[in-house]
């Protein structure tokens, strides 16, 4: 009798928070309407006298964030495995990989293949297809991958190895995403050298998000990228021209048009912690969480391999041996915690890493529409406390 009361009790939910980019956001509650399957039915704005009042039999969060999980857009591998270097025999740790993302409450990510050689990107393209038709519950979902190159700015190119680097053209497209065209799911590249063009117009024919990254475009070179096509910034602000008053380059061409996905490593290394909080401020919808999490993801700080090169990890922060910044160990939720520590906008930064990316590959368009008809067992419960945010599975 009382397990029968207890699951009747979790029929509704009040006072619940819902994240969103805007200032205020984070203000209004809600009540969370559960059907007998334990689904989200129905979620309803509360007057204020209802916050007040809400009592039993209902559970009250007590403003408490209810959020999708997170999805990383852009991750290069974990528990030691490096996407690129995918091979069949890596098919268990690859699973193992997707569980640990999912315990730390990521739901998707786009595997992110840095710049390689071509048959390496193939065979780790169809090892991840066998692995996308693998997926069980209880394991972060694979999305198309992310290539991150190899159509590249050689100027621009921070840890990508030079030897791989391609110039843009059809051709070279095709060698390498033939037969994988549903594969892949974004693809980044430096839309100012020639011949990017024509490969932005047939990834867009394809299907294929693109974004901007390892880019030496000045802000009418970006421009004419987006209209070609380009919606995303791979890590605002790292391998690309900064923000300058007199010369705005790329991340300022996508603030002041709008609608431009910015990718932020919010590990504090990555991005100074001031220029992260005025980023979010600058570009409260665009501003998408990723973690560029490399292959030590998961494992101690230390001395770790990177294809043929020694990659050191010292609190997080992956470096090669010459000091160039290479990505993070961090997870994407991590990243949440520490922006909105930095910004006292909570609400912004659940947002960042949860909703925001789900727009980007047409996933959802808000949180009301990312969290209906989902169980409590696949979301995320926010609880702010001295300042820091914590999240817990939400059932």
């Amino acid at each position: 009798m009382a397990a029968e009361a207890s699951v009747a009790l979790m029929h509704r939910i009040t006072n619940v928070r819902l994240p969103g980019p805007l200032p205020g956001d984070g203000d209004q509650r809600y009540s969370v309407d559960l059907d007998e399957q334990g689904l989200i039915c129905r979620i309803d704005a509360m007057g204020a006298d209802a916050q007040q009042e809400a009592q039993q039999p209902y559970a009250d969060w007590n403003g408490d964030w209810l959020s999708p999980r997170g999805v990383d857009l852009q991750i290069n591998g974990g528990l030691g495995l490096a996407f690129p270097e995918l091979s069949e025999m890596d098919l268990p740790r690859l699973e193992e990989l997707l569980e640990l993302l999912w315990r730390d409450g990521v739901e998707a990510i786009a595997p992110t293949l840095v710049t390689c050689g071509i048959a390496p990107l193939r065979q780790a393209l169809d090892v991840l297809r066998q692995a996308r038709q693998q997926h069980r519950r209880g394991r972060c979902r694979l999305l198309g991958a992310h290539l991150e190159g190899p159509f590249l700015a050689e100027t621009r190119r921070g840890a990508h190895p030079r030897e791989h680097l391609a110039r843009p053209s059809l051709e070279a497209l095709n060698e390498r995403i033939g037969g994988f065209e549903t594969e892949i799911a974004l693809v980044t590249l430096a839309p100012e050298l020639e011949g990017a063009a024509a490969v932005i117009g047939r990834l867009r024919d394809l299907g294929i998000s693109v974004a901007l990254g390892h880019s030496a475009a000045n802000a009418e070179q970006a421009s004419a990228g987006f209209d070609q096509g380009v919606a995303m910034l791979t890590h605002a602000f790292n391998a690309m021209p900064g923000l300058h008053h007199r010369a705005p380059g790329p991340l300022g061409e996508a603030c002041r048009r709008g609608g431009i996905a910015l990718g932020l490593i919010a590990d504090g290394v990555h991005v100074h912690p001031t220029m992260a909080v005025l980023l979010q401020r600058l570009a409260l919808e665009q501003t998408v969480l990723v973690s560029d999490a490399l292959a030590p993801y998961g494992l101690a700080d230390g001395e770790h391999r990177w294809d043929e090169r020694l990659l050191l990890v010292e609190k997080g922060t992956c470096r090669l041996e010459d000091g160039t910044l290479a990505g993070v160990t961090l997870p994407q939720l991590e990243g949440v915690k520490r922006l909105a520590r930095w910004s006292d906008a909570p609400s912004a930064a659940i947002w960042s890493a949860t909703v925001a990316p789900r727009r980007v590959i047409g996933d959802a368009t808000g949180c009301m529409d990312a969290l209906m008809g989902r169980p409590l067992t696949q979301l995320l419960r926010w609880h702010q406390k001295e300042g820091d945010l914590h999240w817990a599975c939400a059932a």
